[in-house]
């Protein structure tokens, strides 16, 4: 049985990435890496329409001409996205040669990593994969959990946090924390948020700021 992926998430924010390619592909690879804080270089003769604005907006440094060898240098990521398949394995070649994560778009063999289909809700990311093997399936997947994690997560991971943070700062053993981050979790939170009641989101604001813990564990406010 072939060994599976290992799932990461990757900090790539400030840090240099290339993609190769100009086409609709590359468009998508640079948007995602964009999203992630990376700084991204492309190199193609050509550009899309979105990656030209891109260009001259400043997100994307384009350099219009044909891949060099040295292009790869310095790189925290490399994603070949040509149309030409002899292009896109020297750029696997090389960025293998100095050790840079390399992805070749639609070919699993010369790839380090895969990019997975993603719902991304704020903070929240939810990545689904397939090894490489079926992305449609992966697309499929993921549009049904857009459905079932809707945008109110983004600001329902954001109160948690915050939640989470204010006991940190409190000095609250981790025991502590985690029964209370736990009965946060299974509170009605999340319905206040999707229906935008207010008042009871202030009331973990409090409780996170160790005036009160009674908004989420009533029978807990004032114990070790």
């Amino acid at each position: 049985m072939p060994a599976g992926l290992y799932p990461i998430f990757l900090d790539l924010d400030g840090k240099p990435c290339l993609v190769v390619g100009g086409g609709e592909v590359a468009t998508v690879k640079v948007q995602g890496l964009l999203l992630s804080g990376a700084h991204v270089v492309v190199v193609s003769p050509t550009l899309t329409e979105t990656l030209g604005r891109l260009a001259k907006q400043g997100p994307v440094v384009h350099r219009a001409r044909e891949f060099r060898d040295d292009d790869v240098i310095g790189c925290a990521l490399v994603i070949a996205a040509t149309d030409r398949p002899e292009v896109n394995s020297a750029i696997f070649r090389l960025a293998r040669r100095h050790r840079i994560l390399v992805n070749v778009v639609d070919t699993p063999a010369e790839c380090d990593f895969y990019t997975p289909a993603v719902v991304q809700r704020g903070a929240l990311q939810i990545a689904i994969s397939t090894n490489g093997k079926i992305p449609g399936l992966a697309r499929r997947i993921r549009e049904e959990l857009e459905t079932r994690f809707g945008p109110e997560y983004a600001r329902y991971v954001e109160v948690l946090g915050e939640f989470r943070q204010g006991l940190r700062h409190r000095g609250d053993s981790f025991e502590r924390r985690r029964s209370l981050c736990s009965r946060a979790l299974d509170s009605d939170l999340l319905e206040a948020v999707r229906t935008g009641n207010e008042a009871r989101i202030e009331a973990l604001f409090a409780s996170s700021s160790g005036t009160a813990t009674s908004a989420i564990a009533p029978d807990t406010a004032g114990t070790v």
